[in-house]
């Protein structure tokens, strides 16, 4: 049985955490480093099965080659890395029954132990180009039962740019709207509506108590509407999910540096969806 839990839960339980761990810095200086690295940036670690090492969640972050965008940091699929990914591997272990990985992982989609992991991450797919070679393996991996989320990318001409490269992958598949209705968006934590997460740099406060949620584009496209769309398998299993107009990751990163984005973007949205996410995919 699945136990929905609510946002105000979810603060307190994280507030307690916070409190425990006294004062120690949940990764949030955010500084991408090239190639890999073993610096936890202050997230605390925890202790594995070394009985079971195949037995956790790990999670997997996608390499891409081709630029993706000049956002903050350089932006590509480097984005938010790694702090966002250690971050929310310890709130998936902290606020589930999940075992899960303190180390989470980088491939690119063409390594074989892609096939290893039900889960991969791509940020950042506003200006990305497949190759043919990531093509196939990513049309072989969701078709074989794995699970692409894609994140953090706004506007119509980043959206369009993705639909292509995902239309290489499916070409007789396309991606829908789900519905607020649908489980992925209640199966833990029971939503009540899609949530947009800005980047930290763009959250702000009105003096009349509006909050802004959405980040601005060159384009000029209306951002103010997060989507989160689908393409389904044969089974309508999800096997992309795309959130746009949002980005969760810096939810996951930032959680640390600003009370108020913590509690509103962080707590409110950005945890609940990403482990609602990750339950979605590994039960099905």
């Amino acid at each position: 049985m699945i136990v929905r839990l609510s946002p105000r839960n979810m603060l307190l339980g994280l507030t307690t955490v916070i409190v425990l761990c006294s004062g120690v810095a949940m990764a949030q200086r955010g500084w991408w480093r090239d190639g890999p690295s073993t610096d936890r940036n202050g997230v605390p670690d925890w202790e594995i099965d070394e009985e079971f090492p195949s037995d956790m969640f790990t999670f997997v972050r996608i390499k891409y080659d081709s630029y993706g965008g000049r956002g903050r940091r350089g932006g590509s699929w480097r984005t938010d890395h790694r702090d966002s990914d250690l971050n929310f591997s310890l709130r998936l272990q902290q606020l589930t029954t999940l075992k899960v990985n303190p180390e989470p992982i980088v491939l690119e989609l063409t390594d074989e132990e892609l096939f290893d992991y039900p889960f991969i991450y791509i940020i950042e797919p506003g200006s990305l180009v497949f190759s043919e070679a990531e093509v196939n393996a990513l049309r072989r991996y969701c078709l074989n039962g794995g699970f692409l989320m894609v994140d953090d990318f706004w506007g119509d001409s980043q959206y369009e740019n993705l639909r292509w490269e995902l239309q290489r992958v499916f070409p007789d598949r396309t991606p829908k709207e789900v519905p607020l209705s649908h489980e992925i968006f209640h199966n833990v934590y029971d939503l009540k509506e899609k949530p947009q997460v800005p980047a930290i740099n763009s959250a702000r406060r009105g003096y009349n108590g509006s909050i802004g949620t959405f980040e601005r584009t060159r384009d000029g496209s209306d951002t103010s509407t997060p989507h989160y769309r689908a393409i389904y398998d044969d089974a309508d299993r999800i096997m992309v999910f795309i959130c746009h107009n949002t980005d969760l990751g810096d939810g996951w990163e930032r959680e640390g540096e600003d009370q108020w984005y913590f509690e509103e973007f962080s707590v409110k949205k950005a945890y609940p969806m990403g482990i609602n996410i990750v339950t979605y995919a590994m039960t099905h």
